[in-house]
């Protein structure tokens, strides 16, 4: 069954965890993991302008996180491993890895929802 889109939902793209790549330097040695991730797919949910009490208390004691994603998807692949673009469009770095702008802390998934904490990043 799909999900509607409502009228509070806004874009935004998410990209799966798929690898770890080992680096090497000049002389053959490990320098390193490479984290793969997925094409970034386009994504629409009701996003929480900033975090508070309600949302500390649904994740327990976790207060680490900047933002609340709520969707009615409950077949939503997001986990703790995924990278999201929420403030921005997506971009690549020259080396193709995402310039992503959020990072999941954690998901809680109840009858009808689930939640995603997030938190805002800055990768270069």
């Amino acid at each position: 069954m799909a999900v509607r889109r409502t009228r509070n939902d806004s874009t935004f793209y998410y990209c799966l965890f798929d690898d770890t790549e080992t680096l090497y330097d000049d002389y053959g040695n490990e320098s390193g993991l490479r984290t793969i991730y997925g094409e970034p797919v386009e994504m629409y949910a009701n996003i929480s302008p900033a975090t508070g009490a309600a949302q500390t208390e649904q994740f327990g004691n976790l207060e680490n996180y900047d933002k609340v994603i709520i969707t009615r998807d409950m077949d939503c692949p997001i986990d703790e491993n995924s990278v999201l673009f929420i403030d921005k469009e997506p971009e690549y770095s020259l080396d193709d890895d995402p310039m992503y702008d959020y990072t999941v802390r954690r998901v809680a998934k109840s009858l009808n929802s689930i939640s995603i904490a997030v938190r805002k990043v800055n990768v270069s």
